[in-house]
């Protein structure tokens, strides 16, 4: 156990280096906001150990709420927005079309080492959700799994996505959101600063209620987790 808690120490101390280092060592996109910048250079420096990083989350509760949100998603031309490493791969839906993108190449990179579905037709490319090169209507379906929190402009991301979603076509949302319970969602507040620092990632957005103030289209959601901080949303495309 003391092997194990060391190891987790080292690889969370070597993540939180990785991650705030000087920005002004990576390539930046002309005129891109900074925040971007920032964002994508935090994702490179951290690929390498992401998954070793967020293991133990991911077996003991993640990967279920994956699997319960990608049984909803219909086959067909479903975007995928931020693949990360490539955690959703294997549960794309039978026969789809899935173009998965990510702001971080060497994070994409990973994610293209994984083993794709013999069912599936997949295309990886870099892209930045505030800034989706596809036209409109271009797919059935979207989907994203712990990526707003991240996405320096979440109501732009938003709006993008269901620009490119067709009309009757649906977003599919897995996000961890500030929690309901005063006392917690107040420390959450706090620390927030903090976590965009550590992680590039806000623990205290409300993804659910700024869905509804953009007007994209009629919102479900379910909250899951401890305290509820995990929230699945979908929002039927009008």
């Amino acid at each position: 156990m003391r092997c194990l808690h060391a190891v987790v120490v080292r690889i969370s101390a070597r993540l939180f280096a990785l991650w705030n280092q000087d920005f002004t060592e990576t390539d930046t996109t002309i005129n891109e906001p900074r925040e971007t910048t920032r964002t994508r250079t935090r994702y490179d420096r951290a690929a390498r150990l992401y998954d070793a990083m967020y293991w133990p989350a991911e077996r003991l509760l993640i990967h279920r709420l994956r699997h319960r949100l990608w049984s909803r998603v219909p086959s067909g031309k479903i975007l995928e927005i931020g693949v990360g490493t490539g955690e959703n791969i294997n549960y794309y839906p039978v026969s789809s079309d899935v173009t998965a993108l990510d702001l971080s190449p060497h994070m994409l990179a990973r994610a293209r080492s994984r083993a794709v579905p013999e069912d599936a037709r997949l295309e990886m490319q870099t892209g930045d959700v505030q800034q989706l090169d596809f036209p409109d209507d271009a797919f059935d379906s979207a989907v994203a799994t712990f990526v707003f929190c991240s996405v320096p402009d979440p109501g732009q991301g938003l709006r993008e996505v269901a620009r490119v979603v067709r009309p009757g076509g649906r977003i599919f949302l897995l996000e961890h959101v500030r929690v309901d319970i005063p006392i917690i969602g107040m420390m959450m507040d706090i620390a927030d600063p903090v976590a965009v620092r550590v992680t590039g990632a806000h623990v205290n957005r409300r993804t659910a209620c700024l869905t509804r103030r953009l007007g994209i289209g009629r919102v479900m959601e379910e909250r899951r987790g401890p305290f509820g901080m995990i929230q699945a949303i979908e929002i039927g495309v009008e």
